[in-house]
């Protein structure tokens, strides 16, 4: 019924960027479900409550099928995406009738399926609830919370003008329809509807098949909270609802997801919403060794995608069990092992981390960056943003008769665009045309294979690598290491597609707020 050109990707992966733990011999079954949306056409204006919960019903009963479809796979956590029943381009007044007051878990035992009764306007929730119940799952979704002030878990914050709260909040009910946990979105994304919360909150939930999970929503995965929070606090295993606008030619969806995965060394469970109109598509299951992802492209029918994958247990605390460290792990000294490809790709040679090429400044994502062109078949690049350099290896494989031009960028700096964060990061792009001009652009296709070892060395320890081929396809890397004085090198060759990107992108969390 929900069918179309998928892209599936499961192959293992090792990698010496961080010690890759599973449970030995434990695994789960997760489902994402990437949602095609019914929206209320005249969001602009308020609802009644009948006919918001009417408009919601329609992505629920979707929400039913799916649930029946995962359960009929075996999954036992099914994660739905941000803003999948409601919509989106509300503001403070006009979302007043999707608006649910759900009481917080950590301070009451409520379960909706049995005890409907319990509390006012929680009609969306109580179905979630039933819903979990009958397909006997894990159950993680995306709603509105209105909540009174002041707030018990806040009692002194200051309340907002009209005072009550309105968060984009996840749910997250027991196989049993219990509601286990509830999370409030930190960082907003351009969304007036809605409040930041008056303290952060770190929320995770336990299960019996994997252990620990945390919460995160969207635009929280840039940020230090509560995504780094969760991971220093030892969680490895994140729930990740999303309403995910692609921004290529860094920040397309499954190629940031899979990158945070590897880069983290975590499970990323990517729940998108499929709205062609704000170029949302691009959900995935990401585990350190594997990614099963699911990317739309141009022309395709703009239906819904559900995702099944058996994947590891990374929890170390469940129960109680040893855990096992994967086999196989890419050594600093085997990156200089000979190959065929000679001394494209060897980060042995000093004497190569030189070169004259001329410099120019392009923007991409809106950022500033160092570029350098590739102007032959193959070579050896630095380019520097300030202090912070990048360098490249590669030997470029042309596959047709077209013409393709690449540049390798730097950027060391604050990107201060629809969000403000501190970067340091190197890519090697395709540019959108053969000006150099054009570098940073936009691009979604390329021909042309590299074989390429991409490094640079960065002030912070959070580095998430990419590699991005035609028709946003996400290759595995090679080899990642990552050295204690901060060196990141990523190799990668035998490329399946064009390069459209290669990436190191590192977050400077410690410099947000300067």
């Amino acid at each position: 019924m929900y069918f179309f050109a998928v892209v599936f990707v499961t192959l293992s992966f090792t990698s010496a960027i961080g010690r890759t733990e599973h449970v030995a011999g434990s695994t789960y079954v997760a489902a994402v479900y990437e949602h095609r949306i019914i929206l209320e056409p005249e969001s602009h204006v308020p609802l009644s409550r009948p006919a918001a919960l009417k408009h919601m019903q329609k992505n629920l009963d979707i929400y039913e099928e799916q649930a029946a479809l995962a359960a009929q796979q075996g999954a036992q956590i099914l994660v739905f995406p941000e803003d999948g029943l409601h919509g989106f381009t509300f503001n403070r007044t006009t979302i007043s009738g999707y608006l649910q007051t759900i009481p917080d878990p950590q301070q009451e035992s409520w379960n909706p399926c049995t005890e409907p009764g319990k509390y006012a306007n929680t009609e969306v929730i109580q179905k979630l609830s039933c819903m979990a119940r009958r397909h006997n799952l894990y159950l993680v979704a995306n709603l509105p919370d209105l909540q009174p002030c002041p707030m018990k878990s806040s009692p002194s914050s200051t309340c907002p003008p009209d005072g009550h709260w309105q968060f984009n909040t996840n749910v997250v009910f027991r196989s049993d329809g219990q509601l286990v946990a509830r999370y409030h979105k930190q960082n907003l994304y351009f969304e007036e509807a809605f409040d930041t919360p008056p303290q952060p909150e770190i929320i995770t939930f336990d299960t019996p098949f994997a252990g620990r999970f945390g919460l995160h929503i969207c635009f929280d995965i840039l940020f230090h909270v509560p995504t780094i929070t969760l991971v220093e606090k030892g969680v490895r295993q994140l729930i990740f609802p999303t309403a995910w606008m692609n921004a290529l030619p860094l920040l397309d969806s499954v190629q940031f997801h899979r990158a945070l995965s590897l880069g983290a060394n975590v499970t990323l469970l990517a729940a998108n919403i499929r709205y062609d109109h704000k170029r949302m598509t691009g959900s995935g299951i990401y585990t350190p060794f594997s990614a099963t992802y699911h990317h739309a492209h141009k022309g395709d029918p703009e239906e819904g995608k559900l995702l099944v994958a058996r994947v590891p247990v990374l929890d170390p605390l469940w129960g109680g069990q040893s855990v096992a460290t994967e086999e196989g792990v890419v050594t600093a000294e085997s990156m200089t092992s000979t190959s065929s490809q000679g001394n494209c790709c060897d980060s042995s040679h000093p004497e190569l981390l030189s070169s004259s090429s001329p410099t120019f400044v392009s923007p991409m994502m809106f950022d500033p960056f160092t570029f350098v062109l590739l102007n032959e078949t193959e070579g050896n690049l630095n380019v520097c943003n300030g202090t912070f350099c990048c360098h490249l290896q590669y030997r470029q494989l042309p596959q047709g008769s077209s013409k393709e031009l690449y540049a390798l960028g730097a950027f060391a700096g604050t990107h201060t665009v629809n969000g403000r964060y501190a970067l340091q990061v190197c890519a090697v792009v395709r540019c959108a045309g053969l000006e150099a001009s054009s570098c940073g652009q936009i691009v979604k296709e390329a021909e042309t294979k590299m074989d390429f070892l991409l490094e640079g060395k960065f002030g912070t320890k959070y580095v998430y690598p990419s590699v991005l081929a035609s028709h946003q396809v996400v290759e595995e890397p090679e080899h990642l290491e990552k050295t204690a004085g901060g060196r990141v090198t990523m190799k990668h060759s035998n490329m399946t597609g064009g390069l459209v990107t290669a990436c190191l992108y590192g977050r400077m969390y410690h410099l947000d707020n300067e």
